[in-house]
């Protein structure tokens, strides 16, 4: 299959047939799903089993790496490891962290009007007398 002609702003330009393009937003939502079951099943095994991960990651085509990642982070969610962040603290970290760069990018925002603001003086906003 040939890229086929798109006017576009600067002309003529070539598109590639949808089936070779490039992902957008990463992979797919089955794709993630079945990925995700995979490893929840390679998990259970370990620890139902007891046989060790790299004979288990080797059986179901996975790198042993990432099965010893995945137990171990299964084994701090539980309360077992006290050597790793549980998966609830991850995600709170990564929204605590969200939060303060949007308050240091409106801070930094805030910084860059009050230039522009006229400043109050003291004397106007206390009034002698009362």
């Amino acid at each position: 299959m040939h890229a086929r002609p798109v006017p576009g702003p600067g002309g003529i330009r070539h598109q590639r047939p949808r089936h070779l393009r490039a992902p957008r937003g990463g992979p797919a939502p089955h794709v993630v799903a079945r990925h995700s079951e995979l490893r929840e099943h390679a998990i259970r095994e370990v620890r139902a089993t007891g046989r060790p991960i790299a004979h288990v990651a080797k059986d179901l085509g996975i790198h042993k790496e990432a099965l010893r990642g995945g137990v171990r982070q299964a084994e701090a969610d539980r309360g077992e490891r006290d050597d790793r962040v549980t998966t609830a603290e991850q995600d709170e970290l990564k929204q605590l962290r969200k939060e303060v760069a949007e308050l240091r990018r409106v801070n930094e925002i805030l910084k860059a009007a009050s230039v522009f603001l006229p400043r109050r003086s003291t004397a106007l906003r206390t009034r002698p007398g009362r």
